[in-house]
């Protein structure tokens, strides 16, 4: 996927139905997405794309979105109904918590009790690690992971996702664009059985981590999920596509414990 993206502007909107079907603007009766590419295009359409998927976010609605590791589904942390969506679409467990997408780092102290040093945070995000904390003050929807002590942040190394958030003006709800205990997708053909549930998918072709076979089934795992709720160590709650990565920044750079739950 090619992106051309400054300061936060973009630009065309590549615009079609998916299934082939004609779409009607501002209809849903057909029961489909409204697909925008942003595939090879250039600022203005990014822009266009950017307004259209912020609009359907600030109206409530869910979206599909290519991340730095897989395609993902969001709502914005404010919408009670664009949570429960996401997890009636998934058909996914509400014990199973939604990780929070900020644009910035300097977000994650509003939405986090924060253990670890600024420097290695600036580090791990924007990347494919997903922090999690204890929750902060500021995470007041009682809609999202209700009951849960801890939160994951995840601010994905995709200036499309990061301008997104920030024309929101709000940090979105996000998780894997599949249904809940399928494989995750790495391209728009592979979460079909979604397409009728979503208000906008934003086509960004296939996403591809450089590698064939084996390594393209590893960025499937999706992010790195880390605890690190706990001063001076951290936990892996899910390998994701760079634990070692990350083992070897926190170790070796900042030299804290490991245990492991």
């Amino acid at each position: 996927m090619r992106l051309l993206l400054a300061s936060c502007s973009g630009g065309l909107v590549g615009l079609r139905r998916l299934g082939g079907l004609p779409r009607v603007a501002g209809s849903s009766s057909l029961g489909m997405a409204r697909v925008l590419s942003i595939e090879n295009v250039d600022q203005k359409t990014l822009e266009e794309v950017l307004q259209e998927t912020s609009a359907a976010l600030r109206g409530g609605g869910v979206v599909a979105i290519p991340t730095d590791t897989i395609y993902g589904v969001a709502s914005l942390v404010s919408s009670n109904e664009g949570i429960e969506r996401i997890y009636e679409m998934k058909g996914r467990w509400r014990d199973k918590p939604l990780a929070i997408c900020v644009s910035e780092v300097e977000q994650v102290y509003r939405w986090a009790k924060v253990t670890v040093p600024s420097s290695l945070l600036s580090r791990l995000l924007p990347g494919p690690v997903t922090t999690v904390f204890e929750r902060g003050g500021d995470l007041m929807n009682p809609a999202l992971n209700p009951g849960l002590p801890l939160v994951g942040l995840r601010i994905p190394d995709s200036s499309f996702v990061r301008c997104l958030v920030e024309q929101c003006g709000c940090p979105l709800a996000l998780t894997s664009a599949n249904l809940s205990h399928s494989s995750s997708t790495l391209s728009l053909q592979e979460f079909r059985e979604l397409w009728s549930l979503l208000d906008v998918v934003v086509d960004g072709g296939v996403i591809s981590h450089g590698g064939r076979g084996g390594e393209e089934e590893a960025s499937r795992l999706g992010s790195t999920v880390v605890d690190l709720s706990h001063t001076g160590s951290f936990s892996i709650i899910r390998h994701g596509m760079c634990v070692r990565t990350f083992i070897h920044t926190f170790v070796h750079s900042y030299i804290l414990g490991m245990f492991f739950v």
